[in-house]
C-alpha cells in the first residue's frame, strides 16, 4: 500500500514539475513575442506593465512628461519653461514677468540608443519605430528606471506624469495616434501633445489669408516620408480659411540631427578619412552629393569637416560630410534646387524646422540662406532670388507646443500650485548589455544593422533608461546645451546635484 501511495506521489510530483516547466516555457515565449500595448495593459508580471486602474491621472502635483529620440527635444522643453504669455494669478493673456510653468516639474526622456527615428521608415521598420514610441510613453507613465548603465536591478521610485509632450516630429508623425489608441484601450485620459500641429499653426500665422507662398519643411527623412507636415498644412489651410496658393516643398535632412547628437554613422569628431560605416549624403549614395553643385554647396573642408579619399576635393571618388553646418549646406541647396527646377512662380517665405535638433543650428541655417539669396551664377545672375524672399521666416514649432500645453493645463485645472521647476528629472536610454540578444559595438552603441534589423513584437528590454550624466552625454553636447539652452542646462545640473535618484553619481560624472 505504501509503495502504491509513494508511486502515485512520485507520478503527481513528476507531472506537476513537467507542467510547471511547460508553463514557464510558455510564459517566457509570451514574454518574447507579443503586442507591446497588450503587454503594458494586461501582463501584470511584465517589466512594462502599468496599473491604469489606479493611475493618478488628476494629480496636479505630477510632472509633465516630455520625450524625443535624443537631446533635440530639449529645445522644446526650453520653449516651454521660458514661456511667459499669461498672468499666473488669473491665467489671463499677457506677460507678467513670471514664467508660466514655474511651478511645474518635468520628466524628460531622450531615447538616444534607438535614434535616429527618421531612418526606421526608410528601412521598412515602421512597426518597430511605433513600438519604441509606445515604450517611450510607457516609461513616462511608469515608475521604473535604472540608476546606472551597469545596474542589474531597476528602481521603482519614479513618479508617473499627468500629460505627455512628444517633442519629436518623427515620433509625432508615426506615434501620436498610436499612443492615443493605446491609452484609449487602457481607459486612460492622459493628454498627448505633438509638435506637428503646433508647427503648422505657427507657420500659417506668418502668412496673410490671401497670400501666395512656398512653405519649406526641413525635417528628418522619416517625417518627410510620412507627409505629416504636408498633409497637416493642406488640412489647416482649408480649415482656417487661407485662400492663397500655398505650395509645400519638403527636404529630408539626412544627417543633420544625427550630427548634432554625434551619431557615429553620420559624424565622428576628429576623423581624418572616409569610413565604410558612413550613412550620409555621398557622391555615389542614395542621397547624392552633386559635383556640379560644389561651388553652391560651399562646403567647409577645415578640420576634417569633409572627408575625401584624395588631397584635392575636386578629385574625390569618396566624399563624406562630417560636420553639422555642412549637412545644413547640402540640404538647403538641395531644397532650393528642387524649388528652382519646379519652375514655380511662387517664393519660399518660411521654413518649418521640422526636427527638434534643428533649432540648435538656426545661426547656420540663416547664414546659408543668406549665401544662397546672394549667390550669382556666372557672376551676373542671382540663381535663387526669383524663388525666395530675403528674410525667410524660420518657424520652430516649440513655442506653439508650449501654448497648447498651457491651454490644456488651464482648461483642465491641472496646474501645480506648489511645485518647483528644480525638481525636474532627465533620463536617457542606453543599450542593455545584459540582454544577450542585443549587439553592441566597441563604443557601447547599437550597430546600424542591429538597430534597424530588429523586429517588432519581440517584447524585451533592448535598452536601460538611466539618468543624464557625463557618462552618457559628451562634453561637446553638454557645451552646446549650456550655451543654447542655459535654463534647461541648469535644471540638468540641479538634477545631478540634489536629486536622490542620482546620489550614486561620482563627482566627475555630474553635469
Amino acid at each position: 500500500m505504501k509503495n502504491s501511495i509513494l508511486s502515485l506521489l512520485l507520478v503527481f510530483v513528476a507531472t506537476t514539475y513537467s507542467q510547471n516547466i511547460k508553463l514557464q516555457s510558455t510564459s517566457k515565449e509570451t514574454a518574447r513575442k507579443g503586442d507591446i500595448v497588450s503587454t503594458i495593459i494586461n501582463d501584470t508580471k511584465s517589466f512594462y506593465h502599468i496599473d491604469f486602474v489606479n493611475y493618478p491621472s488628476n494629480d496636479k502635483s505630477l510632472s509633465i512628461g516630455v520625450f524625443d529620440s535624443g537631446t533635440g527635444g530639449l529645445t522644446v522643453l526650453k520653449a516651454i519653461i521660458n514661456y511667459d504669455q499669461n498672468h499666473n494669478t488669473n491665467h489671463e493673456s499677457g506677460s507678467d514677468g513670471i514664467l508660466d510653468f514655474n511651478k511645474e516639474s518635468f520628466i524628460y526622456l531622450a531615447d538616444q540608443a534607438n535614434m535616429p527615428y527618421g531612418n526606421y521608415a526608410l528601412e521598412n521598420k515602421d512597426d518597430l519605430l511605433k513600438e519604441h514610441i509606445i515604450k517611450d510613453a510607457q516609461f513616462l507613465l511608469g515608475n521604473k528606471y535604472y540608476a546606472d548603465y551597469d545596474d542589474s536591478s531597476f528602481n521603482t521610485d519614479k513618479k508617473p506624469v499627468k500629460v505627455i509632450v512628444i517633442a519629436c516630429n518623427t515620433a509625432t508623425a508615426y506615434g501620436k495616434e498610436e499612443i492615443e489608441a493605446f491609452l484609449k484601450k487602457a481607459n486612460s485620459k492622459i493628454k498627448i501633445i505633438g509638435v506637428i500641429d503646433a508647427g503648422v499653426r505657427g507657420v500659417l500665422e506668418t502668412l496673410k489669408k490671401d497670400e501666395d507662398a512656398i512653405i519649406g519643411v526641413l525635417a528628418t527623412a522619416g517625417t518627410v516620408y510620412s507627409k505629416g507636415y504636408e498633409n497637416t498644412i493642406l488640412k489647416f489651410k482649408d480649415e482656417l480659411g487661407f485662400l492663397g496658393k500655398i505650395e509645400v516643398f519638403s527636404q529630408g535632412g539626412v544627417g543633420i540631427a544625427e550630427a548634432v547628437d554625434e551619431e557615429a554613422d553620420y559624424f565622428v569628431k576628429n576623423l581624418k578619412k572616409p569610413r565604410q560605416e558612413y550613412k550620409g549624403p555621398a557622391l555615389d549614395g542614395d542621397v547624392r552629393i552633386e559635383k556640379a553643385l560644389f561651388d553652391i554647396y560651399n562646403f567647409n573642408y577645415d578640420d576634417s569637416k569633409m572627408l575625401c579619399d584624395t588631397k584635392n576635393a575636386d578629385d574625390c571618388s569618396i566624399l563624406q560630410i562630417n560636420d553639422p553646418e555642412n549637412y545644413v549646406r547640402y540640404h538647403l541647396v538641395t531644397l532650393l534646387e528642387n524649388i528652382r527646377k519646379s519652375k514655380t512662380k511662387n517664393k519660399l517665405k518660411s521654413i518649418i524646422l521640422g526636427c527638434t535638433h534643428y533649432p540648435y543650428l538656426i545661426n547656420e541655417i540663416t547664414k546659408v540662406l543668406n549665401e544662397l539669396y546672394n549667390y550669382k551664377s556666372n557672376d551676373t545672375i542671382y540663381l535663387y532670388r526669383d524663388f525666395m524672399i530675403e528674410d525667410i521666416k524660420l518657424v520652430d514649432p516649440a513655442v506653439n507646443t508650449a501654448r497648447e500645453l498651457y491651454d490644456y493645463l488651464n482648461q483642465k485645472s491641472l496646474f501645480n500650485p506648489n511645485g518647483d521647476l528644480k525638481n525636474s528629472e532627465f533620463y536617457i536610454s542606453v543599450p542593455n548589455k545584459e540582454n544577450k540578444n542585443t549587439k553592441i559595438d566597441a563604443e557601447q552603441r547599437f550597430s546600424y544593422h542591429y538597430k534597424y534589423g530588429r523586429d517588432s513584437g519581440e517584447i524585451q528590454e533592448y535598452v536601460k533608461i538611466v539618468p543624464f550624466s557625463r557618462a552618457n552625454i559628451s562634453n561637446d553636447i553638454l557645451t552646446r546645451l549650456e550655451n543654447q539652452t542655459p535654463h534647461v542646462f541648469q535644471l540638468m545640473k540641479s538634477f545631478n546635484e540634489s536629486n536622490e535618484k542620482v546620489k550614486f553619481l561620482k563627482e566627475k560624472n555630474k553635469i
